[in-house]
């Protein structure tokens, strides 16, 4: 797109995010990603509980944009923030929640996404023994994931991040529970200690840039996208209409321009496993 050709695009992350969004976004758009090193996002929270977020996932995604714009004179930014915990419509299982932000300020642009994934090994356990030890390691897919060792959940004082080396996670249990009586172990929720989570992040990637890439009809600006979905597609059976979407609608920001699509999911009509007559 003639819009970001050639341009800088700054990935506001220190936890090696740019290995899933640059080769995305460099491509598709001909731009060139950079990254920051200097730039310490953790400030704004941390999964291990040292410092607590105050902002909202969004919220903190965009201000990771701003000071990473800020700080390296350019107009150009993308930044993710994730949360873990129950899924809000399975809440017995675990999910991970991503928002995507892509900011523009040359051309008052700010694209945003959400990925809510169950593909997560978010855990965490207090722990009694090394045979306990040992078994959440093998459940949360260590060594290629990394584990947290702490004294307790919250307020603890001791504290060791990015482990991902048995002999390093034994002796992190041994001197923990030596030095407090207790030992708690989490899954190290960063990026490039969590291979499930950076693969979550690349397909929040890849549906950013698709909407980054979906222009407004009437006045071509980025960012056209789903902004309301009408629900009732027809049972295949009986006809009534079913919790499945008929129609979404796509709006732009800028000139305010809609358009409706029936049949986003490419399908006229439901399963009536799905009909509340058909199956009640």
């Amino acid at each position: 797109m003639q819009l970001f050709s050639n341009r800088k695009l700054i990935i506001a992350s220190k936890h090696q995010k740019e290995l899933v969004i640059q080769p995305l976004f460099e491509q598709a758009l001909a731009l060139r990603c950079v990254v920051d090193e200097k730039l310490d996002t953790d400030q704004l929270g941390t999964f291990s509980g040292e410092i607590e977020r105050t902002l909202s996932p969004l919220e903190a995604a965009r201000e990771k944009c701003r000071r990473a714009m800020a700080l390296n004179a350019c107009d150009m930014a993308i930044a993710s923030e994730g949360s873990f915990g129950p899924h809000p419509s399975y809440y017995f299982l675990n999910a991970n929640e991503e928002f995507l932000v892509f900011m523009d300020l040359k051309n008052d642009l700010e694209i945003a996404v959400r990925h809510l994934s169950l593909d997560t090994n978010f855990n965490g356990k207090e722990i009694y023994s090394e045979e306990e030890l040992l078994h959440f390691a093998q459940e949360v897919g260590f060594p290629d994931h990394g584990i947290i060792v702490k004294n307790t959940k919250e307020n603890f004082t001791s504290l060791l991040k990015g482990i991902t080396q048995p002999a390093i996670l034994m002796e992190a249990y041994r001197t923990t529970m030596r030095a407090h009586g207790s030992v708690y172990v989490e899954t190290d929720m960063r990026a490039m200690y969590n291979p499930t989570r950076m693969k979550v992040i690349e397909v929040a990637a890849k549906k950013l840039l698709e909407k980054v890439r979906s222009c407004c009809p009437a006045c071509d600006t980025p960012g056209f996208e789903i902004t309301e979905a009408t629900r009732g597609l027809p049972c295949a059976r009986c006809g009534a209409p079913t919790p499945a979407v008929k129609s979404v609608r796509y709006s732009c920001k800028r000139c305010g321009h809609s358009l409706d699509r029936l049949f986003p999911d490419n399908k006229q009509t439901e399963d009536p496993m799905y009909c509340s007559f058909c199956n009640p």
